[in-house]
């Protein structure tokens, strides 16, 4: 990666962004101790206060798997999605990737969109929460996930909504191997009238927009 690539990318990182300068200011200040002692300890004090601070916002960004209230979201630097006209518009997360706050079942989770995953993907908890179950009979498939091939179970959603995008009896699995991570994939996005990319915006379609909750 040169440094045209390195600039945009630390850009988009701005967690990663403060840990490097905290520690190129901690590093200076340890070089510059023998000459300055007084300027190097202060420079030494702000790059361990500049990794405490990327620290707790790391510490906050985390919590938004588990949390869905507007104050954690805003602790995280996460935008939520929004409605104009007949699209749904969600912004890159911090980490990169494209987050949503849905209903499934009625029950209010965060999913990560990923154009990489065949179905929809849910935790444990969210699918006991939304009361559902593996189908019966369903046989056992092996998910790949970043950790490696996971067992997950065939099941099926009710609905699922967010902006104004509505899916009806969408299949899915219930995977224990994703943590409390949900995931949509491209089994909800194909039904869409499209999708794509802008910048750092991706932009959702729908067929029959649905009226925004």
């Amino acid at each position: 990666m040169d440094l045209t690539e390195l600039i945009p990318f630390l850009a988009q990182q701005p967690l990663l962004l403060l840990a490097l300068v905290a520690i190129f200011v901690s590093v200076l200040g340890s070089m510059i101790a023998r000459p300055l002692p007084k300027f190097s300890r202060l420079l030494r004090s702000l790059g361990n206060l500049g990794l405490l601070v990327t620290l707790l916002l790391t510490i906050a960004q985390a919590a938004r798997f588990s949390s869905n209230s507007d104050f954690s979201l805003a602790i995280a630097g996460l935008k939520q999605q929004r409605v104009e006209g007949g699209e749904t518009r969600i912004p890159m997360g911090p980490d990169g990737h494209f987050w949503v706050n849905a209903e499934v079942n009625g029950q209010e989770r965060r999913f990560l969109v990923d154009t990489g995953a065949t179905l929809t993907a849910l935790s444990v908890s969210t699918a006991r929460e939304a009361g559902i179950e593996p189908a019966e009979l369903g046989r056992t498939i092996m998910l790949q996930t970043a950790n490696g091939a996971a067992p997950a179970k065939l099941a099926s959603i009710s609905q699922i909504r967010f902006g104004n995008v509505v899916a009806r009896d969408l299949d899915a699995v219930i995977a224990p191997g994703i943590g409390e991570t949900n995931v949509i994939g491209m089994n909800l996005l194909s039904r869409l009238a499209s999708w794509r990319v802008e910048g750092q915006t991706l932009i959702l379609v729908p067929k029959n927009p649905q009226p925004q909750n």
